[in-house]
């Protein structure tokens, strides 16, 4: 097996997570990353809310790649002379691309910082791929697909992304596609959905309930808490994008590699509430550019990945609660 796996933005909540796991797992990862898109570069002003936790959750992810000795190259993916030099440096067998600004809202705020992180650093990336046809597995969003046409999506579902998010990251998909076809690029698509997990700062819902809880703050949700999201553990995310780097059928194709399963947000809340008890919870108008989501169908990754979810939210969002209870506790000793 050709285990050389060079992940861009590996820094990130998805990359330290994954780069760690796919040691484990006897690849040889290696990380490129910035650390200044929602990393510890990007959190020194002082107006970044909770700035001592999540600063010693991102050294956390520096000190975990280092203890697993996995090389890590700080460098911007967006300059392309260095990128190449790392490219040619390493050889790797695969790539996966994850530099991006992770964050829908953040996106839509600001339009030309989302752009240049997530179309120029891939432009880049897929100039590196191309000549050595090596295997690109490009992270998307379920945001792509905009409002879910029923309960749930497929990967054959009609695409109509909603604001800046999800409009780039299927660009990207396209682009891809488009490298494809002109140079037989070998490529990987997955699609994600309302991730969480251990050592997560891109301010996502199941994040700020805990840390809300944790700090004795109040709960805002946007919307009647009746929304369904297909929550994915971080694991899960982790053993299916293993799968795509180990079977040779997940090439030219795309995944939604979720739970399977649209939950509630209140479902959340509740095994929030067996936690802390007496967390406030206030509901107020849904955010503009947020689709309606549901379930995201993982026949596919079923089918030719042999994909299983293990991980539903009572299972978990309760190891991530307990995690980050324990990690807080630790900050204030």
């Amino acid at each position: 097996m050709k285990n050389k796996v060079l992940i861009v933005g590996g820094s990130g909540f998805i990359g330290h997570n994954l780069a760690i796991y796919l040691k484990q797992n006897n690849f040889e990862p290696y990380v490129v990353d910035s650390l200044g898109v929602n990393n510890i570069l990007s959190i020194m002003d002082h107006s970044v809310e909770n700035k001592k936790l999540y600063s010693s959750i991102l050294n956390k992810r520096i000190e975990l790649i280092q203890q697993n000795n996995i090389p890590f190259f700080i460098k911007d993916a967006r300059d392309y002379h260095e990128l190449s030099r790392i490219f040619e440096e390493v050889k790797p067998d695969k790539v996966i691309h994850l530099a991006a600004v992770s964050h829908a809202n953040k996106s839509n705020k600001d339009p030309h910082t989302t752009f240049d992180h997530s179309l120029r650093t891939l432009e880049n990336v897929l100039d590196n791929v191309k000549t050595n046809k090596t295997h690109l597995i490009y992270l998307s969003s379920s945001m792509v697909y905009g409002n879910f046409e029923g309960s749930s999506v497929s990967e054959n579902s009609k695409c109509n992304p909603i604001g800046i998010y999800g409009t780039l990251k299927y660009a990207g998909e396209l682009i891809i596609k488009s490298y494809h076809q002109v140079f037989g690029l070998p490529y990987t698509i997955v699609r994600p959905s309302a991730l969480y997990g251990e050592r997560c700062v891109s301010r996502r819902v199941g994040q700020i309930f805990i840390e809300n809880s944790l700090q004795n703050k109040e709960i805002v949700i946007n919307g009647s808490g009746k929304e369904k999201l297909d929550f994915t553990y971080i694991k899960d995310l982790m053993e299916g994008i293993r799968l795509i780097c180990v079977k040779d059928q997940s090439k030219n194709q795309i995944f939604n590699i979720t739970y399977g399963e649209g939950r509630e947000v209140n479902d959340l809340v509740k095994i929030l509430k067996t936690h802390f008890p007496n967390q406030k919870i206030q509901y107020t108008s849904k955010e503009a550019f947020s689709p309606e989501r549901g379930t995201l169908d993982t026949s596919n990754a079923k089918k030719i990945l042999n994909y299983k979810s293990e991980f539903s939210i009572e299972k978990g969002y309760n190891l991530y609660i307990d995690w980050y209870k324990n990690f807080y506790s630790t900050l204030k000793e």
